[in-house]
């Protein structure tokens, strides 16, 4: 019965990121269509499809009542960003940073992150809670709209070339396609995910800061990687950045409202991590505008005690 449970978080996982792709590629193309600017494009529906496997997980989840397991995908999906994800990439080639990135667009993740760290001290997310991270991703949607149209914040590095345009019906039919899948991948996903947990005697919380929060992150890690070996950092850091920011204030935020969480696993060493992660890189890039090799190797090896703090817990 183990053996199927994984099996089903498997099929959850690649649901999940498959139904993601197809909703973003459908949903850009119709965009395109309409004549909506490539700028604005990038900015809500792609960055938005790069954090749809968190936001179906979490909002299930929390939905499901396992609110330990919607907040921890969230915090675990930040902490592999900020430590695995960009450290791994910084040591394949050291990442160079826009000056704009560093000062206007990290403090909006540092401060996503310490938000949320400062809510879940109380052991919840209410309603008021998840309100003013949903008043802040408006406000940072809105500025970052405004300085994309000041040209304050064009990237440096643009992708290999425009996504391929389907016809209309097609492209409706992606994104139909790729919301079903999201939606039935989350639920197997969460399913199995509880009941390895209950095998186990593992917390949801645990469950939800690794195993979860890694499946979830496999979009991010996949882009960033490609995009540091093909020496597009920029992209890279920009979509952890994003990601980051979005988890936190979008995702946290209308699951909340939907559905205020009790959180009671979560612990302060998580919320740590997590706060201390952040502020971490932007230090690291606020120096040179860079990350080095072993920066990189600082932030992966953060990770990996991390990790090795939380098996301890478990077992």
């Amino acid at each position: 019965m183990m053996i199927l449970d994984i099996l089903l978080i498997v099929l959850g996982v690649v649901l999940v990121i498959w139904g993601a792709d197809r909703m973003t590629d459908g949903a850009v193309s119709i965009a395109q269509r309409l004549q909506i600017p490539e700028i604005v494009i990038g900015l809500t529906i792609v960055a938005m499809g790069t954090s749809m496997p968190e936001f179906c997980v979490s909002l299930v989840s929390a939905l499901k009542g396992t609110s330990d397991l919607a907040v921890g995908n969230v915090l675990g999906s930040n902490v592999f960003n900020e430590l695995l994800i960009v450290g791994v990439t910084a040591m394949l080639a050291p990442m160079l940073l826009a000056r704009s990135t560093v000062w206007k667009d990290m403090p909006w993740a540092v401060l996503a992150a310490l938000a949320l760290g400062v809510m879940c001290l109380d052991g919840q997310i209410s309603r008021l809670d998840a309100a003013i991270l949903f008043v802040l991703f408006l406000a940072f949607m809105a500025y970052t709209l405004y300085t994309a149209r000041k040209g304050k914040n064009q990237p440096e590095e643009e992708e290999d070339g425009p996504k391929k345009t389907y016809k209309p019906l097609v492209a409706v039919g992606l994104v139909l396609l790729g919301l079903a899948c999201l939606i039935g991948g989350s639920n197997i996903f969460v399913d199995a995910a509880t009941r390895v947990a209950a095998a186990l005697g593992v917390s949801d919380a645990v469950i939800g800061l690794t195993i979860v929060a890694g499946g979830t992150s496999l979009p991010e890690l996949a882009t960033s990687v490609v995009a540091a070996r093909k020496g597009k950092s920029a992209i890279a850091i920009g979509n952890v950045i994003g990601s980051n920011v979005f988890n936190v204030l979008m995702i946290i935020g209308v699951t909340g409202l939907v559905c205020p969480m009790d959180i009671q696993g979560i612990t302060i060493v998580d919320l740590v991590v997590m706060m201390g992660g952040m502020v971490m890189l932007w230090l690291f890039s606020y120096t040179k505008l860079k990350v080095e090799r072993w920066e990189g190797a600082v932030l992966t090896a953060v990770f990996a005690a991390y990790m090795g703090w939380l098996l301890s817990q478990a077992i």
